[in-house]
């Protein structure tokens, strides 16, 4: 058996992988609140040729098996803010995630986005994922305030004085990249994120709120091409491997004739 031909197909699968990783982050460049997603690789299980009935005694140190890939993670360096002075549009300024109800009850984080105000007057995502906070606007409210430390307050009339009703907090993980993105740019915690910290925007490390913005894609054309190129190169060298074991198995097998 030549184990040349498993061991390059699992390169090539892997490519794979890691080429659709990146057209998918690609697709995504101009996605408000994207965050790019960045393929681990790590190498599948060794075989020590020593071993007693290895076919491949005499041959120092272990043979590896080729290629898998370990995770696809998130990268969630920070985005590029950019201004909208749309009321409705919210983003993060530095680290943290916004808690959100999701329809079956659970928790939900995103980095912000444009916000609506649901059917029951409660502030929630474009999506209908109601904020955590459960922050009720009052029915004739003429606008609403979000300050930087995440205070929430409504104007009942053009001009008028402003009155709180409501706190957004921030929600920090330990291994962020390690989340699970469920859709719409909300993200589900993970046994590898571990628990959600929360605190108020400004403090405890987190980031502060921006109202009237929208945090763009943290995804870098130039890097991904480069990356992609890698990627493509890899794949095809693994594909000469292929044809190469395949030319020697033919040599072997026409020494037998």
């Amino acid at each position: 058996m030549n184990d040349s031909l498993y061991i390059a197909a699992t390169g090539m699968q892997a490519q794979q992988q890691n080429i659709d990783a990146i057209a998918n982050n690609l697709a995504n460049v101009s996605t408000a609140g994207f965050k790019k997603g960045r393929v681990n690789f790590q190498e599948m299980m060794h075989v020590d040729p020593n071993q007693p009935g290895a076919a491949r005694a005499g041959l120092n140190g272990p043979l590896g098996l080729g290629i898998s890939v370990g995770s696809v993670a998130k990268d969630f360096a920070p985005g590029a803010l950019a201004q909208t002075n749309a009321p409705m549009d919210l983003a993060i300024n530095g680290a943290g995630f916004i808690e959100v109800t999701l329809a079956d009850g659970s928790r939900g984080y995103t980095r912000g986005g444009t916000l609506q105000i649901s059917k029951d007057n409660y502030l929630a995502t474009a999506d209908g994922h109601v904020l955590k906070a459960a922050i009720h606007v009052p029915p004739n409210a003429a606008g609403i305030k979000i300050g930087a430390d995440g205070k929430v307050s409504a104007q009942m009339q053009a001009n008028g004085p402003l009155t709180e009703i409501g706190q957004i907090e921030l929600a920090s993980f330990a291994n962020p990249s390690a989340l699970n993105a469920v859709a719409g740019g909300i993200y589900a915690p993970t046994d590898a994120s571990g628990d959600a910290n929360l605190g108020k925007p400004g403090q405890q490390g987190m980031g502060v709120l921006a109202q009237g913005a929208l945090e763009n894609s943290n995804v870098t054309l130039v890097d991904e091409m480069v990356t992609l190129m890698i990627a493509q190169r890899a794949y095809e060298m693994s594909s000469k491997v292929i044809q190469a074991s395949d030319e020697i198995m033919g040599l072997t097998n026409n020494l037998r004739r």
